[in-house]
């Protein structure tokens, strides 16, 4: 599967854009600003219906203007696929396979696999569990669409649950037969996605664990720890222990709304031992085993999207992770690049077809490449 051309209308700092793309590695260079980051966001845009950085989807509109517009021609399993974004102010926002409109968005999800290298991706290790839900979530969305809707569900659930715990406080009642429908809900979606999510853990760890070694070039040990208060108990009997809790708190404590991915180096957590350099590689291997992992499971090779790469690391350690993702598994790449004769430097030393493209303003100013 790759991303032939591309189109845009107003949208960040682009108000016109028609550009067509290697079927291998494409890479973006030009100077802060320039809107190399944007073209990667709308890329991810046409496979997630949603923005990388931004979630107010009118706040990617051009400024001036009243609407955006994303269009992608790609080619999977031999047929071409059309996507289409269209977002206004004051409108519901469009998303149409071949002319079709999606009457649910979560329905798309999945059909165009992407995977996203940002330094955005620090939030994982420094802040707290819930950019690491999002993760996990993230990655089992797009190989299982009961997963997605089944999350769905539970976050619906969760929060009329909440609501009404806020009315019972408000009332000084409490009828336990109202809270009964709600926890039902919970615990029906919440095991499945506690399932889905052990199975996930399981499977990611070696694969992870491995590339981390490739790029790092030793045998630290790294892992992934998936805690959850589900782990070692049963969800409905959580719930009925924490009813008086979390009519005092008037929120759910207990569920998988809670659950966390630990990140560790060795034996204590990265984002306390892991120097800056352990950290960038432990990103890195984080995301290329995503994209090992969703390859697996949903049969095509994601999109890569790497966003400054270059500037993470090292010029050994950039060639020795191109050549690696210029390997015919990896399928399309898109690069972005602060400096074109570092790209340039790098990019002539390996066979696979490539692209550069100059970015300046929100506009294209020269092409070259190698087929």
């Amino acid at each position: 599967m790759y991303l032939h051309k591309l189109n845009l209308v107003n949208f960040k700092n682009y108000e016109q854009l028609d550009i067509e793309f290697s079927e291998k590695i494409n890479c973006f260079v030009g100077g802060n600003g320039a809107g190399k980051t944007n073209l990667l966001d709308a890329i991810y845009y046409l496979s997630l219906t949603k923005s990388y950085f931004n979630t107010i989807d009118t706040q990617n509109i051009t400024n001036g203007q009243d609407f955006f517009m994303i269009q992608g021609e790609y080619e999977r399993d031999g047929t071409k696929e059309n996507i289409y974004c269209g977002v206004g102010k004051n409108r519901r926002k469009q998303f149409k396979r071949n002319n079709k409109e999606y009457q649910k968005f979560s329905l798309h999800i999945g059909l165009i696999p992407v995977v996203m290298i940002s330094p955005a991706d620090s939030s994982l290790i420094i802040e707290g569990s819930d950019d690491r839900r999002k993760f996990i979530n993230g990655v089992i969305s797009q190989y299982s669409i009961e997963y997605l809707d089944t999350m769905i569900r539970y976050n619906h659930a969760l929060v009329q649950r909440n609501i009404l715990l806020k009315d019972f406080a408000r009332s000084g009642s409490f009828n336990p037969e109202y809270i009964e429908v709600w926890d039902t809900q919970l615990v029906t979606a919440g095991e499945f996605i506690h399932k889905k999510r052990l199975e996930y853990a399981k499977k990611f760890q070696p694969i992870f664990q491995s590339y981390y070694n490739i790029i790092s070039e030793s045998q630290e040990e790294v892992g992934l720890i998936y805690q959850s208060q589900l782990n070692d108990g049963d969800f409905r009997q959580l719930l009925e222990k924490s009813m008086d809790k979390d009519r005092i708190l008037q929120y759910t404590t207990v569920g998988i709304h809670k659950d966390d991915l630990v990140m560790n180096m060795g034996p204590f957590p990265i984002k306390r031992n892991g120097s800056q350099g352990q950290q960038k590689t432990f990103l890195v291997a984080l995301k290329f085993a995503e994209f090992d992992f969703i390859r697996e499971l949903n049969g095509i090779a994601p999109v890569l999207l790497l966003d400054d790469l270059f500037d993470k690391f090292d010029s050994h350690r950039v060639r020795k992770i191109i050549g690696l993702v210029s390997e015919k598994h990896f399928g399309q790449i898109f690069i972005t690049d602060t400096n074109e004769d570092r790209a340039d430097s790098i990019l002539k030393d390996i066979s696979a077809d490539h692209k550069v493209f100059e970015v300046d303003n929100g506009k294209i100013t020269g092409i070259n490449g190698k087929n």
